[in-house]
């Protein structure tokens, strides 16, 4: 019996259903049914029973104010395990604690996705006040340490497509939403190698990070440590903690295959 090729195999439905759940991609956050099924060419009938069947298992979620469609926590569950399971997070949990241990300070491990940065893995610090823990939240890249770290050695063409279409948001009164002033700054930081949030996202927290590069020498991810503004002090920020946190980041990269 002469063997089958394997696109012989494919279920047409789950073809569909994953064709659906790639529509969402770089700006494109949310999707109604009627523009799925132009993107799709499908009946909006057969489009409303795939989302209904993406949405019973959290793969999609409805924004209940629009109406419209977003991809759901087990995408996220998904990146994480891949993530995982390439050995981000195994080589780089040994490295946030020890930092930990030195600094007294939270720190993380984010990766870009999209416009945004994903914290993948937090090791909090023991000290009363600290910084909310966000793992699994979505972040502007623009005015995070983890995320000007990562676009700063992105090209002008590359960097377009990870700022915001439209007008950069202002969290703060120290948020860059020039994007010349911002490119300006971003070239900084690619220059000395790490990049520092001073209250760009949230009034009162600091944060400085450095990239983390894998054996193809490619940036795939950012370790920062954050915390109240009052202790990340410039005298503290240059002689402690950007030394620490670039430190780790080649930690991190070396255990990845990286080398300079």
């Amino acid at each position: 019996m002469a063997k089958k090729e394997k696109s012989e195999y494919i279920i047409q439905a789950v073809s569909h259903a994953l064709d659906l759940l790639e529509q969402f991609h770089d700006e494109v956050d949310e999707l109604g049914v009627t523009e799925l099924s132009k993107r799709l060419k499908l009946h909006k009938n057969n489009v409303f029973r795939l989302l209904a069947t993406l949405e019973s298992r959290n793969y999609i979620e409805q924004n209940k104010v629009t109406e419209n469609y977003r991809l759901g926590l087990k995408t996220l569950e998904l990146g994480q395990t891949f993530i995982k399971q390439m050995g981000l997070l195994r080589q780089s949990r040994p490295v946030l604690e020890a930092l930990v241990k030195e600094c007294n300070e939270t720190t993380y491990v984010a990766i870009l996705k999209e416009a945004h940065i994903v914290y993948l893995d937090v090791v909090e610090t023991d000290l009363t006040v600290r910084v909310v823990p966000r793992v699994g939240a979505r972040l502007p890249a623009y005015c995070t340490a983890a995320g000007k770290i990562q676009i700063a050695y992105m090209t002008d063409e590359e960097l377009e497509n990870y700022l915001p279409v439209k007008e950069m948001k202002r969290y703060t009164p120290n948020t860059l939403t020039d994007k010349d002033d911002l490119k300006k700054h971003l070239k900084m930081v690619a220059d000395q190698g790490y990049a520092i949030d001073d209250e760009e996202m949230d009034v009162g927290v600091k944060c400085v990070g450095a990239p983390i590069r894998d054996y193809t020498r490619r940036i795939i991810g950012a370790v920062s440590i954050s915390g109240p503004s009052m202790r990340f002090t410039d005298e503290r920020l240059e002689k402690e903690l950007i030394p620490l946190v670039v430190k780790a980041g080649e930690e991190i990269s070396h255990k990845l295959g990286y080398h300079k």
